[in-house]
């Protein structure tokens, strides 16, 4: 009788160890070259270590920190995709196993889970590619500056939904970019309390200060990956490779923990809100998601929908209403309370109320202002208008798809209905910042993203915002008037690597490559070659069609 062999180590599943390593060096040239050109305050200490001031002052030092922060990003975005590949692949080698074993040949469609060990080989990966990156310099966005001072201004007894940091001794001194001088802040109420909190313990060591948000923000992402994974089994979606999609990628990584952006708590606190609503704990769900509103209040859009799943699939009009006053009753006492302890009342409802000025011209709108103010200027007629009342139009439609969603559709997919509710509200603004990308990304990736144009379309998005993050946001001196070389260079980069890893690369190409041929089928590849639907690998076919219900879900859960 053969003994059953004992399960490999994680680490030993099939061509993970390779991509764990390379993201890991990824993350190492991005720690190195934010030395030279991350967001790095003056009154830093380490603005005065003799090597960083090489890198920051010298052209070679510019050039070389360019070079490697670049290079970094994609580095951890090869690695990033060779993980899916070889944890798709090893989901095949065990297919191919239990197939023999079994006395069987037909391997079937990929509606198979990946690998058992593979959600820890991707929490493994998310783990050891973020710890470079809590002792980064800040890169890619220099918004955790206005953190410090909005700290700052709590401690002074300010109103930060009044004031601007402009009204703090020395806040440019700290790094917040003038942009935030006169601007009130954007953030929910609990995170000016954490921006206190981090200020009274960091004191004048800004470094300090930044670690320790830092640190916040890996707790938002915990939860994240703790919540992820349970959200996806609920809805049948394989949750390694969901992990895989929305946490292991290099914009999470950068966004959340090398830039410290106070959305990875209110992702997190999100995600755990959505978890226990499903499962009938609506009272304890409202309240992680005020958690997440008092991040940032965007989050409102969440709550209709937390009183949907609170009042269970398959109830009337009346019970729904019931949950709907339950779910806003709770919530609105939860912020009154905080508003009076704090003493700003809903100031940030005026605040978020007031924002959205201006554009960025890969948003929806401000594609439509870019064309329609291009072509009435063409015919010499007014324009100045065009952004305002396209900004109106958004904000309408947006509002009009969230009533829409809270009254239509199965009550077996109001978490579907949620993510596009929330993505109405992202995409039909006239600013979207990289980041919001991840605020979808794990809602997407929990009701399932197909191995097709779906995945491609993800994979794109990241490589996008990666090209414009890297280039876009390099902290270089004035005075050596590099700016515009050293943009050209980092994009030159990143347009080589691209061309390599989606024409050349035997370990990126399956991504854009795949789907162009005519499909195999799996008895006629070999383990050996590559597959003409490499992604096909990725994923099991059942994705959002199939509900919590369908997945064996606990008596009171719904999704």
């Amino acid at each position: 009788m053969t003994m059953p062999r004992p399960a490999r180590a994680v680490s030993a599943l099939p061509g993970t160890r390779g991509p764990l390593l390379e993201g890991l060096i990824g993350s190492l040239l991005l720690l190195l070259g934010s030395f030279g050109v991350g967001w790095l305050i003056a009154v830093s200490p380490i603005a005065r270590w003799d090597w960083v001031i090489r890198l920051r002052t010298e052209s070679d030092g510019v050039i070389l920190s360019t070079v490697l922060l670049t290079l970094g990003g994609w580095v951890m975005f090869r690695a990033w995709l060779r993980l899916g590949k070889a944890l798709g692949e090893a989901k095949l080698h065990t297919q191919h196993d239990d197939a023999a074993r079994a006395g069987r040949h037909d391997l079937g469609t990929g509606k198979v889970q990946w690998p058992p060990g593979a959600l820890k080989t991707v929490n493994i990966a998310v783990v050891l590619w973020s710890l470079p990156q809590l002792i980064a310099i800040p890169i890619f966005s220099r918004d955790v500056f206005a953190y410090l001072n909005q700290g700052r201004l709590v401690l002074a007894g300010q109103d930060p939904y009044v004031t601007g940091v402009s009204a703090l001794d020395n806040w440019f001194h700290l790094g917040t970019d003038p942009v935030w001088a006169e601007d009130e802040t954007p953030y929910g109420p609990l995170f000016l309390w954490i921006e206190a909190a981090v200020m009274r313990v960091a004191g004048d060591a800004p470094d300090l200060a930044i670690f320790l948000f830092r640190l916040a923000c890996a707790g938002g992402v915990v939860l994240i990956m703790i919540f992820l994974p349970k959200l996806a089994a609920l809805h049948g979606v394989d949750g390694a490779r969901a992990q895989w999609i929305a946490v292991a990628n290099p914009l999470l990584i950068i966004s959340f923990i090398s830039s410290a952006h106070n959305d990875a708590l209110m992702v997190g606190f999100a995600m755990a809100g959505i978890w226990y609503a499903a499962h009938g704990r609506g009272v304890l769900a409202t309240v992680l998601i005020v958690l997440s509103i008092g991040m940032k209040p965007i989050t409102l859009v969440l709550l209709p929908f937390i009183g949907l799943l609170w009042a269970g699939p398959g109830s009337d009009w009346m019970r729904k209403l019931r949950y709907w006053v339950a779910t806003a009753g709770i919530a609105g006492a939860l912020l009154l309370g905080i508003g009076l302890a704090q003493g700003y009342g809903f100031g940030w409802v005026e605040v978020m109320a007031g924002t959205g000025t201006g554009s960025v011209f890969w948003s929806p709108v401000g594609i439509l202002d870019g064309v329609l103010s291009g072509l009435l200027s063409n015919l010499g007629l007014t324009h100045y208008w065009t952004l305002d009342t396209l900004q109106l139009i958004g904000r309408l439609g947006s509002v009009a798809v969230v009533l829409w969603l809270m009254f239509r559709g199965s009550d077996q997919k109001i978490t579907q209905r949620m993510m596009w509710a929330f993505t109405a509200l992202v995409v039909l603004s006239p600013i979207i910042q990289p980041w919001y990308l991840l605020w979808l990304l794990p809602l997407f990736a929990m009701t399932g993203i197909r191995p097709n144009w779906q995945l491609k379309w993800v994979v794109f998005t990241v490589a996008f915002f990666l090209t414009f993050g890297a280039a876009d946001q390099l902290s270089i001196y004035q005075f050596l008037e590099l700016d515009q070389q050293m943009e050209l260079l980092s994009l030159a980069i990143s347009y080589v690597c691209l061309a390599l890893m989606a024409l050349i690369d035997p370990g990126t190409r399956w991504l854009v490559m795949s789907g162009w041929r005519r499909r195999r089928t799996p008895a006629a590849q070999t383990s050996a070659e590559q597959p003409a639907d490499a992604d096909e690998q990725l994923t099991p076919a059942a994705h959002a069609d199939s509900g919590p219900a369908a997945a064996g879900r606990e008596p009171e859960s719904s999704a």
